[in-house]
C-alpha cells in the first residue's frame, strides 16, 4: 500500500507553530495541497510569507470557536484546491487546572478548544467528503481521512492537568465514535496520543526550567524529548492508503513514557 499523500488536499489546524506547523510543512513537502489554519495570523504570515497565492500552500486565520469561521475555512480550501481529502485536527490548548477553585474556567476553555472545535470542523469536512464522493462517479474505497491530535494525559491522571486530561480523554472517545459513525461513508478517523514531544506549549514551559526537562527525560524510557518532526510521518501513515483498514485507533507516540508509573511532571 502507498504512503503517498501527493495531490491530496489537507487542512491542518494549529498550523502556525509547533506540532501543527511541522505536520503541515511535511505534508506540503510530500506534495499535498495544504491549508495552514490557525488564529495566529502573525505567525502564519511569518512562517509562510504574506503572499501565498500559488503552488500547493495556502493559509487561513480565524477563530474556530465561531461556526462561521469553520464554514469560511472550508470554503477557502475548496476555492483554492476544489476539494478536501484529509483533515488533521492539531490545534489544542494546554492549561493547568486548580481542582478546588470554584472560579476556574480552564475545563470549559479546553473543552471548547480541544474537543468542540475539532468535532464541528470534522462534521463540516466529513459532509464535504461525502458530497465529493457523490459527485465523483469513479470514487471507490476510502473517500477521506481525519487525524486527531490527543495526549497521553487522557490516561494519566494528574490533578494539575485535570481539564486537559478530561478534554483529551473526550477527544479519544470522539475519535472512536466518529470512526464508527463515518465508516459506512468510507471515512477513516484515528488519533495520535503524544507525550515527550516538543510542542509549542512544552517549549514555553521548558524555558529556564532545567528540572522540568530532566524530570520528563527521566520518566521517558528513551531518555529524551522528541522533536515535532518525529511524529509527522506517523500522521502521514494514518492519512495515507497504507492505513486503509485502520480506523478508530489511538496511536501512542511517547518514547515509552506510558509504560512507566505516572510521571511527576504536569506536562505532556
Amino acid at each position: 500500500m502507498s504512503f503517498s499523500v501527493e495531490g491530496k488536499t489537507t487542512i491542518v489546524t494549529g498550523a502556525a507553530n509547533g506540532i501543527g506547523l511541522a505536520i503541515a510543512k511535511h505534508f506540503a513537502e510530500e506534495g499535498a495541497n495544504v491549508m495552514f489554519a490557525d488564529m495566529d495570523d502573525e505567525s502564519l504570515k511569518k512562517e509562510l510569507g504574506e503572499e501565498c497565492e500559488s503552488g500547493n500552500v495556502r493559509y487561513f486565520s480565524g477563530d474556530l470557536r465561531e461556526r462561521l469561521t469553520i464554514a469560511n475555512l472550508l470554503s477557502a480550501t475548496i476555492d483554492a484546491f476544489e476539494r478536501v481529502d484529509i483533515l488533521v485536527n492539531a490545534s489544542r490548548q494546554v492549561l493547568l487546572t486548580d481542582p478546588l477553585d470554584l472560579e476556574d474556567e480552564t475545563i470549559a476553555v479546553m473543552w471548547q478548544q480541544n474537543v468542540l472545535n475539532s468535532f464541528r470542523l470534522s462534521q463540516h469536512v466529513a459532509k464535504r467528503m461525502i458530497k465529493q464522493s457523490e459527485d465523483d462517479t469513479e470514487a471507490d474505497g476510502i473517500i477521506g481521512t481525519i487525524v486527531n491530535l490527543s495526549s497521553i494525559a487522557s490516561t494519566l491522571a494528574q490533578p494539575r492537568l485535570l481539564g486537559y486530561s478530561i478534554a483529551t480523554a473526550a477527544m479519544d472517545q470522539m475519535t472512536r465514535s466518529l470512526a464508527v459513525s463515518l465508516a459506512p461513508s468510507r471515512i477513516r478517523v484515528n488519533s495520535l496520543a503524544i507525550g515527550s514531544i516538543m510542542s509549542a506549549s512544552l517549549q514555553n514551559s521548558l524555558k529556564d526550567a532545567d528540572e522540568l526537562r530532566q524530570d520528563i527525560e527521566a520518566h521517558t524510557p528513551m531518555g529524551r524529548i522528541a522533536s515535532a518532526s518525529e511524529i509527522v510521518e506517523t500522521v502521514q501513515y494514518l492519512a495515507a492508503p497504507a492505513s486503509g483498514f485502520v480506523t478508530g485507533q489511538i496511536i501512542t507516540v511517547d518514547g515509552g513514557r506510558c509504560l512507566l508509573d505516572p510521571v511527576s511532571s504536569p506536562f505532556h
